[in-house]
């Protein structure tokens, strides 16, 4: 999961985690996955060192992460998500939810919003068998 994870980013390693989790699905999970979400994420993400790195997460087609935006993964993202290292780690945590960082302007959305709002159980649903 190398290839995933961008030095200097919180987000990198529970990105990594979320990926890994994703290889570990059988195909029933991994269907399961997709059905429920049904949707391409792109996550933008900004460091305190003002630097930027982008992942897109696929639960349209393939049930896959994959480290560039989504026009490099050969995609089309149907929601981008756009916020800071900390703000994602915080969500990943449970320390925050993805409405509460929208309603403060931690969390900016570019595409369907709907689509966003289930980040969260995303996270939630891999955070048992990963460890974000």
């Amino acid at each position: 999961m190398s290839d995933i994870k961008v030095e200097g980013f919180k987000t990198s390693a529970i990105i990594a985690a979320l990926a890994e989790v994703f290889e570990g699905y059988n195909d029933e999970e991994k269907k399961g996955q997709i059905k429920k979400n049904n949707g391409i994420f792109e996550v933008k993400v900004k460091n305190e060192a003002g630097q930027e790195a982008t992942w897109t997460i696929d639960l349209k087609k393939t049930g896959t992460v994959k480290k560039g935006d989504a026009k490099s993964a050969g995609v089309k993202s149907d929601v981008t998500l756009i916020l800071s290292d900390d703000t994602f780690a915080d969500l990943a945590a449970g320390k925050t939810t993805g409405q509460k960082a929208f309603m403060t302007g931690a969390l900016k959305t570019k595409g369907n919003m709907m689509l966003a709002t289930k980040l969260d159980g995303l996270l939630k649903s891999t955070k048992g068998k990963a460890k974000l």
